[in-house]
């Protein structure tokens, strides 16, 4: 496997600020790239991994094989995609009526409360594929406009993104932040994330749920007549979306590996509380990489604690930096620009209020 130098390298440090430049703007600016944004992430992961002169068969073989296996288990986000949607697809007026009749019962707010906080706290458990494509098809089914579905959806994908970090079964963060940290002095096991995390990550998995039922609650007007909502899928769109995120994920494997040497020339030389904010690149790259190249046992616990906190508030931000925003912008038809709008600003605001709480308080 290619190595990376021991310093940086002039032409390789211009060429992936070009790109990074890229990721950010041209999804914003140029309406084809908006509507595919898919292979666009794709090419750029392509020439990122050719400007750092990284390629290798592994990574070739990472690329294809992070979609469609999770772990040693022949399933991926793909596969979950494909079949949530297909069972969608053969059952959506009972699902639809399902989401209503519960809606109804609860009452708005509360309901978007419960959702939230379950959703968010389940995905340590049940992955956040899983919890993504049926948060997804729960927005699809609400009578609300098109905008606050996206709003629902950004605040839920914000605190699916903290609770996942529980446990390792929640998103690869945690799997290979137990994997680094397995040995001496941590000797971090299944319930380490959990032990460490929990304290600061329950708490707010709760708050952005009871944010988004203040927020959104007075918005859905349920009425006792209320119709199914119209189902507008076809099996071929539900195809084509798992494929699309198939590229997607491949892409950010790509765009991770291609940065790597960004991240080791300078993210080690960083100052903790500098860090938790530069790791808002995880927005745009893939947080599983920066946690990887970040943390190590020589760390202290507030180092840890501190990054993998800016990685997965941040990972909300914007559609590429979480699996659960690429499911979910894929089924609403989110773009960029939509999710920036809400995704960005909150995102701040909850990596503002922990800053306070990790380095300040």
């Amino acid at each position: 496997m290619p190595h990376i130098p021991p310093e940086p390298v002039l032409s390789i440090v211009l060429g992936l600020a070009a790109i990074a430049f890229m990721v950010l703007v041209l999804p914003f600016k140029v309406k084809k790239i908006e509507e595919n944004l898919e292979p666009f992430f794709l090419v750029m992961g392509v020439v990122a991994v050719t400007v750092s002169g990284l390629w290798s068969w592994k990574l070739v073989l990472e690329a294809l094989k992070a979609p469609v296996i999770i772990g040693s288990l022949p399933i991926g986000i793909f596969q979950v995609v494909l079949i949530v949607g297909i069972l969608i697809f053969y059952f959506n007026t009972q699902f639809c009526n399902l989401i209503l009749k519960l809606a109804h019962k609860l009452g708005p707010k509360l309901f978007i409360f419960l959702l939230i906080t379950f959703f968010g706290l389940l995905s340590s458990v049940i992955s956040v594929i899983l919890t993504a494509c049926l948060l997804s098809e729960i927005a699809a089914a609400l009578p609300i406009s098109k905008q606050d579905k996206i709003k629902m959806i950004v605040v839920s994908c914000f605190a699916v993104g903290l609770g996942a970090c529980l446990t390792p079964l929640g998103e690869p963060l945690s799997t290979i932040l137990v994997s680094k940290l397995a040995g001496p002095p941590y000797y971090a096991g299944f319930f380490f994330p959990l032990r460490v995390f929990g304290p600061y990550l329950i708490p707010g998995v709760a708050a952005i749920a009871l944010f988004g039922a203040l927020w959104l609650g007075p918005k859905i007007s349920l009425q006792k007549e209320e119709h199914t909502p119209e189902y507008s899928e076809t099996l071929k769109t539900v195809i084509a979306r798992a494929v699309k995120v198939f590229l997607f994920v491949a892409a950010l494997v790509l765009l991770g590996e291609g940065f790597r040497p960004m991240i080791v020339w300078y993210f080690g030389k960083i100052a903790p509380g500098v860090l938790y904010w530069f790791n808002m690149t995880s927005a745009i790259l893939d947080n599983a990489t920066l946690t990887a190249i970040e943390i190590g046992p020589t760390m202290n616990l507030p180092q840890i604690v501190g990054i993998i906190m800016g990685l997965s508030i941040a990972g909300g931000m914007l559609i590429p930096g979480n699996i659960p925003n690429i499911v979910a912008a894929g089924r609403l038809k989110i773009n960029m620009k939509q999710w920036a709008v809400v995704g960005i600003p909150i995102g701040l605001v909850i990596m503002a209020v922990y800053f306070i709480i990790l380095y300040i308080l």
